[in-house]
């Protein structure tokens, strides 16, 4: 049974907490997999059928398919096991952040310079900030696709 949640009503955010880590167990494990060059190279070789030897649910393989680090973290992925992920496919950890913001590599880092997003509207959900779910993904990457 889970202990009450106030954190949860964090807008944006995601804690890995206990349950989280139940639930990504095998998605965090999968990850951690591609440490070792070998399975780095069966993965690229067959992503599919590598990520069928894992006992992870149809939704989690399909994140990693889709390289679509927000849904994995809903289903329970922690992002430092997911930046093996994204090192696998060549990607830096910048590249990673600002693709699950909607924003290009340089507007993610030009937004980090100067200083992140503000705390106003964004210490809990429901708030006008743009971190709210309303408001994601921000970056001009992601308009030109939604145009």
């Amino acid at each position: 049974m889970s202990l009450e949640k106030p954190y949860l009503n964090v807008p944006g955010t995601t804690l890995f907490d206990m349950d989280e880590s139940r639930k990504g167990y095998w998605l965090n494990q999968f990850c951690m997999s591609l440490m070792k060059h070998d399975n780095r190279e069966r993965f690229k070789a067959d992503q599919r059928k590598y990520l069928d030897e894992w006992p992870m649910t149809e939704a989690q393989k399909q994140a990693v398919l889709d390289v679509d680090l927000n849904k994995a973290i809903s289903l329970g992925g922690n992002i430092y096991f997911l930046a093996k992920l994204g090192a696998t496919h060549g990607r830096s950890f910048q590249q990673m952040a600002g693709s699950m913001t909607g924003m290009s590599e340089d507007e993610y880092r030009n937004m980090m310079i100067g200083g992140g997003r503000s705390v106003e509207g964004n210490r809990v959900v429901g708030e006008d900030g743009d971190a709210q779910a309303h408001r994601q993904p921000q970056g001009a990457a992601s308009q030109k696709a939604k145009n």
